[in-house]
């Protein structure tokens, strides 16, 4: 069989008339030859009625539950869109099977809300697409080996998608949204921002990490293993989308990458800038006792500068009184700066390239805006800026590299 992995997110399982259009891609696929695997979000976003997070309001914060019933309550969701989506696909003369995560072989451990997948038996899953018909099946949930449902958190539809990919060998996972795929930056702040043909793993990873969020991480790490490539496509368009697949794996990629140095510009903001100063000779065990104290209070800490000055890093604008907190407690007076973002470039042609700092640089401080911390890695670099100045920085950056002409 050539097996196509369909992954359809809340926006586009949300209403009869955007089901519709999903119906609509499947009919396409399997006019195409393809054996078709649904994996369905939860309808809508939060507010709608059967959205995940609009069930998970129906707990009261002074009521007592555990993590184990809240993912019997969050895994009904998928159930809800899953059954409407096949009675309606059925409505097409389209024979269709729902099944839960552990009915189509996803087994996970037993961390509750953030359970891992620990493997795939796609068995069934096969049995039923032998006898010519579409799976659907709910995402972001699966079975532990001790027969609870679990979910996987953030993301999970779009991990379900993926990890069944991989596990029937499919040709390609689509990833259907309500954007028309992969941006050079986010269109509601650059208004040129432009779609990007194909991206690496690799990069569409940074991007995500980044602040992106039209795939999750996870997805495509696990896509990557296997070189399964994926597409992130509109529900409401033919047009195939943005792929992601390995540099190496595609002529188009290859063609494609040939003189891109910078493939798109995401941000993070809410962010604080947290100095602490050594006094001398003090500079060892102040960065030990610094992130020591950090890692014990559950304080993730980011684009970590450390020197025989002293050290710098974020922390998110949220876990900022905490951290000054348990800095003071240990004799330190940290400087701060609230209220920052950080942008980050990314792009596979970054790697050994000489200038790329250069050009970043002059970007931003021909808008005189301050630097105030950066960093980097093979294929990201990262600037922190003020709040105030991220719109102006990015919009500075997306001119400077030209990403408006892809």
């Amino acid at each position: 069989m050539r097996i196509l992995v369909q992954k359809f997110g809340g926006t586009s399982v949300a209403k009869r008339e955007t089901r519709e259009q999903a119906i609509e891609h499947i009919m396409d696929a399997r006019r195409e030859g393809y054996s078709v695997v649904v994996v369905v979000s939860a309808m809508g976003r939060k507010g709608d009625p059967y959205a995940t997070d609009s069930l998970l309001s129906i707990i009261d914060e002074k009521d007592r539950t555990n993590r184990r019933e809240l993912d019997l309550l969050m895994s009904c969701g998928e159930l809800i869109s899953a059954v409407a989506f096949a009675a309606q696909l059925r409505g097409h003369g389209v024979e269709a099977t729902v099944l839960n995560g552990p009915q189509a072989g996803i087994v996970t451990n037993e961390d509750y809300s953030r359970a891992q997948i620990v493997t795939i038996q796609p068995k069934r899953i096969l049995q039923e697409l032998e006898k010519d018909r579409v799976v659907i099946v709910t995402g972001f949930q699966g079975g532990a080996p001790n027969h609870e449902i679990t979910t996987l958190g953030r993301g999970g539809s779009d991990t379900s998608a993926t990890a069944l990919g991989v596990a029937l060998d499919a040709e390609i996972v689509d990833i259907f949204t309500d954007v028309e795929g992969i941006m050079t930056a986010d269109p509601r702040i650059v208004d040129n921002a432009t779609r990007l043909q194909t991206v690496t793993y690799t990069e569409i990873c940074n991007l995500a990490y980044q602040g992106a969020k039209v795939i999750h991480p996870r997805a495509v790490e696990i896509a990557m293993q296997k070189n399964i490539p994926i597409r992130v496509r509109s529900t409401m368009s033919k047009d195939e989308g943005t792929l992601v697949t390995s540099s190496h794996e595609s002529d188009r990629i290859e063609d494609y990458l040939g003189d891109r140095m910078v493939t798109g510009i995401t941000q993070t903001a809410n962010v604080t800038q947290i100095k602490v100063f050594a006094e001398p000779g003090q500079h060892l065990p102040m960065q030990r006792n610094v992130f020591r104290a950090m890692a014990e209070h559950g304080i993730s800490v980011d684009l970590i500068n450390v020197n025989s000055r002293g050290v710098a890093y974020t922390v998110t604008d949220r876990d900022t009184p905490e951290a000054l907190r348990v800095l003071r407690g240990l004799g330190y007076e940290p400087e701060i700066a609230s209220g920052c973002a950080k942008i980050a470039i990314v792009g596979a042609g970054i790697a050994g390239v000489p200038g790329v700092m250069a050009l970043i640089v002059d970007a931003i401080v021909s808008e005189d805006i301050e630097i105030l911390q950066s960093a980097d890695s093979h294929t990201t670099i990262w600037v922190l800026v003020r709040g105030t100045d991220m719109v102006k920085a990015i919009r500075a950056l997306h001119n400077k590299f030209q990403l408006h002409q892809r």
